[in-house]
């Protein structure tokens, strides 16, 4: 069983590698086999097999005895795949080389695409996800549609990985039912992919139907893996559907299956292990649930594959032993749980605040400590107890004043700022001179001045004033609460490119479009709450509508990291010091 992250994995390496096999001619030849014979038989074992390898070589050394450009880049593609991170990314540097001259529509959208299931294959999302926008970018440019499609599949997964399952089954569902141009194996991947995520947002009968259907058509075609991947997913709908037993019978299969003759990856084994131990857990057969879910902790140890429900994992073995009184071996999954935390928190640092935590990692790293030394110095259960109480005590005291005195400085901020406003600071000069605001980091002269010297040397003063006068009116015009505004829909508004604009952004007025744009905003926003009474007497969410913003969210981050303050303590101060 694996989630949909990998499984549209596959489905994105199918379509990178079809792109090879439907591009080649296959005249050429050396000894018995032709170009094309050479990609049948390395595009049909799996990556990582030692004879994939020596084809590979076979093939680049046979491109470049014929020094034909076109296959030497589909050489260097195969061998990356063989590779580690580096080696396979100066592949993919020498892929980008010889085609950039390249008139096939396949580049250079396909090295970006390839780039970013490499990144994705890793766990470097936001490396992937650019190379995918860039992907996206090209293959529109020469009318790909398989590699579009590609582009798009990537970007929904990891629309996925963030919790966007609705957005990700939309766009699959499109690509499953609505593109003539993907072939039917390409389809029942899709639909593979698309169960799953109908299964994160609770269409469960909509999941079972293609489960079914998968399970049938790979019975019918006798595609044993296929077939295991569907009954794998089976398993987790009926894990879903808190039917544990039915879940049990079949990932039972899928283990005996994935385990033998290494037919599966680790991931397909790690996900049915996951998902039995937590069957087990859900019939409260915890012996069972631990021995599972001990079993992946030996395989994390050797293959150091780590993935965001190892977090239910660890926290189920810390309870249990917990329970048991075990607490060797409960400060020895602490102490894992902490390590996978770690790694997890590094690869996915956006994406993990999604996922529900029932441990804090302080609280488990003073749970540690307490445990360890309960184990060296055997005192007694009283002293830990009023160890643990006196600390937290101590750390409560600490919160609370510390909790106060920010309290007390967010409110002399606001206060100025009110000040500021019934003073007139916030005239239509500032928005143009952010350094006039106390709220705001002065530029560096010397910084300054290499940023005018290098403007100078790009664009000419009579291009920069244009651009300084189209600011100003959109400044003036409070034209930057519109909603949508991005460095490129400006720059065609005043008639000039993306590259210009921003550098002319980032030297006069000493920051990037992203925060001189949110600047503009907040300082808006501080100047009519502070005057407008109507205005301060709408909600949050249609305040941060009026400013542009897309959600009360960004909107009120956006004003505590311009101002300093918290906008309730700013509408709060207002209130205390208009009387109104």
């Amino acid at each position: 069983m694996m989630k949909i992250k990998y499984l549209l994995l596959f489905l994105i390496m199918g379509w990178v590698l079809c792109q090879a096999q439907t591009n080649n001619d296959g005249k050429h030849t050396l000894e018995v086999h032709t170009y094309d014979e050479l990609e049948k038989e390395f595009y049909g074992h799996r990556a990582g097999d030692a004879n994939s390898k020596s084809i590979a070589e076979h093939y680049l050394k046979k491109a470049k005895s014929e020094k034909n450009t076109a296959h030497i880049a589909e050489g260097y593609i195969m061998l990356h795949f063989e590779e580690n991170v580096p080696a396979a990314l100066k592949y993919l540097d020498s892929v980008q080389y010889i085609t950039q001259n390249s008139k096939e529509d396949i580049y250079p959208a396909r090295t970006y695409l390839l780039r970013g299931n490499l990144y994705f294959r890793n766990d470097n999302l936001q490396s992937a996800l650019n190379n995918y926008i860039l992907g996206l970018k090209y293959a529109k440019e020469k009318g790909n549609k398989r590699q579009i499609a590609m582009a798009h599949i990537s970007i929904a997964y990891l629309n996925n990985y963030i919790g966007k399952h609705e957005e990700t089954a939309k766009v699959l569902k499109h690509y499953a039912y609505d593109a003539d141009y993907m072939n039917e194996d390409e389809k029942n991947s899709l639909k593979l992919n698309l169960a799953d995520a109908y299964i994160e947002i609770n269409k469960m009968d909509s999941a079972y139907i293609l489960i079914q259907d998968g399970l049938q058509n790979s019975r019918k075609h006798k595609d044993l893996y296929r077939y295991y991947q569907n009954l794998g997913l089976l398993g987790y709908y009926n894990l879903h559907s808190r039917k544990y037993q039915k879940a049990i019978d079949g990932l039972l299969e899928c283990e005996k299956y994935f385990f033998t003759n290494n037919n599966g990856s680790k991931r397909n084994q790690h996900y049915t292990l996951l998902y039995l131990g937590k069957s087990y857990a859900g019939l409260q057969q915890k012996e069972k649930a631990v021995d599972y879910f001990s079993r992946i902790d030996s395989m994390v140890l050797k293959t150091n594959y780590i993935y965001p429900e190892l977090r239910d994992v660890y926290t189920y073995l810390i309870d249990y032993y917990k329970e048991k009184s075990d607490t060797e071996k409960q400060l020895y999954y602490v102490e894992r749980f902490l390590k996978v935390d770690q790694v997890l928190d590094n690869q996915f640092r956006y994406i993990s605040r999604e996922l529900p935590r029932r441990y804090d990692t302080p609280e488990l790293q003073q749970e540690k400590e307490s445990i360890t030394n309960e184990l060296t110095k055997r005192k007694s259960l009283f002293y830990i107890v009023l160890s643990l109480l006196l600390i937290s005590h101590l750390l409560f005291i600490n919160v609370y004043f510390k909790y106060k005195k920010s309290e007390k400085n967010y409110k002399k901020i606001a206060q100025d700022l009110i000040l500021s406003v019934n003073e007139r600071k916030f005239d239509k000069d500032y928005k143009s001179e952010p350094e006039k605001e106390t709220f705001s980091e002065p530029l560096s002269l010397e910084n300054t001045g290499n940023a005018e010297d290098k403007a100078t040397r790009t664009i000419s003063e009579d291009v920069a004033q244009t651009i300084l006068g189209e600011l100003e009116i959109f400044e003036s015009k409070d034209q930057f609460l519109n909603k949508g505004i991005t460095l490129g829909s400006l720059a065609k508004k005043i008639k000039t490119n993306s590259k210009y604009l921003s550098e002319i952004i980032n030297t006069h007025k000493g920051k990037n479009f992203a925060t001189y744009l949110n600047d503009l905003r907040i300082d808006y926003a501080i100047r009519r709450l502070a005057n407008d009474r109507k205005f301060r007497s709408y909600k949050i969410p249609f305040i941060a509508e009026e400013l542009g913003y897309n959600n009360e969210q960004a909107f009120t981050l956006a004003f505590k990291k311009r101002t300093g303050t918290p906008l309730s303590v700013y509408l709060k101060e207002i209130e205390n010091m208009t009387g109104k």
